[in-house]
């Protein structure tokens, strides 16, 4: 039986988070009800500047759940079916989709997921349920579900970015997106996949999970001299920078190797301006490229390296909480201390 209310955690600022009642969203004919079992704290809902602007909204958008509803012209879905469902699906057809340049497509921003993957249950709007939901394999859990969108977001960045297998690659921040990144450029093949981070817990965090070398990042550490001392003088490839703080985007964009790849991850404030030495990054012939989100390819492949072992939720999560606790899990994610993946489960 469905109810008519249920529980959803509700932003309305950074430290107002609330666990409030709201009406079970009704499903049109071609959309499915989705009985939210397991959903995953993203990185960037950490970014107040970011989220501040949208509330209030229901956040989530790394779910994996039990179909409990279908409409009458939803073909390829059946109650009990256990997926993962997008909250940004493009049209496919536009000229930006033809290009596979999916973000730009004109229907990128519309939200798919009803309210948000922060509550009991959410509806999947149609072009989701059509073309990014993904049915779960059987040997998945829900827990390895929640980590199909932030893995297709590595998976996006990597092949961004180029990475092969001749490659040096520097993963800066060991977050839970650090780890995957860093993960993923080890899947495509790169020869040298090191970090760096600020928290001793996550340094070793990442050894334990196979990355390495890995150097904390202090002020004032002699962070070049291990830079020239793991590539033999030549500097990374590729340089993926996940905090998205100009500062350490200046750091960093210097142990770039001439011909190579600055990889912004996350977005800076817009009152936070990155200075970068154009003529330097000209005539070393340095590439300086964003990577947003991922499409329906992505979040494929995704599934994939799942499955195929590249990363597993018994690997990296990190903390679980009720949803009536979901305030707390994001005060946690804030701390950027002894956590990895966080997940809510409503």
């Amino acid at each position: 039986m469905i109810p008519e209310r249920m529980k959803a955690l509700v932003y309305y600022g950074p430290e107002d988070l609330r666990v409030e009642e709201v009406p079970v969203p009704r499903i049109g004919p071609h959309e499915i009800l989705v009985r939210v079992r397991a959903s995953g704290v993203c990185s960037g809902e950490a970014m107040d500047w970011y989220m501040a602007r949208k509330a209030p909204l229901v956040p989530g958008h790394e779910p994996a759940g039990e179909v409990v509803a279908v409409g009458p012209e939803v073909t390829g879905f059946h109650v009990g079916d256990r997926v993962f469902a997008h909250h940004h699906v493009p049209c496919m057809t536009c000229e930006a989709c033809q290009r596979g340049r999916f973000v730009q497509c004109p229907q990128w921003r519309e939200k798919t997921l009803d309210p948000g993957a922060m509550a009991e249950y959410m509806r999947v709007h149609a072009r989701a349920v059509q073309l990014d939901t993904l049915k779960l394999p059987d040997d998945l859990s829900y827990e390895d579900g929640t980590l199909i969108e932030p893995l297709a977001c590595s998976v996006k960045a990597v092949k961004t970015a180029g990475i092969g297998p001749q490659d040096r690659v520097l993963v800066v921040g060991l977050g839970i997106m650090g780890i995957l990144n860093a993960r993923v450029a080890q899947a495509y093949g790169a020869r040298v996949v090191a970090a760096t981070d600020l928290h001793p817990w996550r340094l070793q965090r990442a050894r334990d999970l196979g990355i390495d070398p890995v150097f904390q990042a202090t002020p004032g550490a002699p962070l070049m001299d291990w830079a020239r001392e793991i590539t033999e003088g030549h500097l990374f490839d590729v340089v993926i920078v996940g905090p998205g703080l100009a500062r350490v985007v200046q750091t960093y964009s210097h142990l770039v190797a001439g011909g190579g790849t600055l990889l912004l991850f996350t977005p800076t404030a817009p009152t936070d301006p990155v200075t970068l030495n154009f003529y330097e990054l000209y005539v070393r012939e340095v590439r300086v490229v964003p990577s947003y989100s991922a499409g329906p390819y992505e979040t494929r492949e995704a599934l994939d390296l799942i499955r195929r072992g590249v990363v597993r939720a018994q690997e990296v999560v990190t903390h679980r909480f009720p949803l009536s606790q979901a305030p707390e899990a994001y005060r946690l994610l804030k701390q950027a201390g002894e956590s990895l993946k966080i997940l809510v489960l409503p």
